[in-house]
C-alpha cells in the first residue's frame, strides 16, 4: 500500500501560479512520493527539514527556483501533507514544519 498525499489550500493556490513545466515536475514528484514514501534523494537539492519533514527543488536550474515543502503527518496509517510549493524565497521553512 502506498502513501496518502494531501496538498494544502495554499499549495492548490500557488499551484496556479507556477509555470507549467514546474507543475509537471511537481506531479512526478507526488506520484513517487506516493508510491516510494516522503524521502526523496533522487531529487535535486532534496533535504530533510525535520524529523518528518521534507523539501526538494522542483528544477535543477533557472531563477526563481521553484520547491516543494512536504511532512509526514501520521506513519501509522502513511499520510504525507504538502505544506508548500512555490518559489524557493518565498519559502518560510520555520513556519511550514
Amino acid at each position: 500500500m502506498g502513501w496518502k498525499v494531501e496538498l494544502s489550500n495554499k499549495v492548490d493556490k500557488n499551484l496556479k501560479k507556477i509555470p507549467k513545466k514546474t507543475k509537471e515536475s511537481f506531479q512526478v514528484l507526488l506520484d513517487e512520493i506516493r508510491m516510494l514514501g516522503p524521502v526523496r534523494g533522487n531529487w535535486p537539492n532534496y533535504g530533510k527539514l525535520s524529523k518528518d519533514c521534507h523539501h526538494c527543488h522542483l528544477q535543477k536550474k533557472g531563477k526563481p527556483t521553484y520547491v516543494a515543502v512536504w511532512k509526514v503527518t501520521d506513519k501509522g496509517i502513511k499520510i504525507i501533507e504538502v505544506n508548500y510549493v512555490g518559489t524557493h524565497e518565498g519559502a518560510n521553512y520555520d513556519l511550514l514544519c
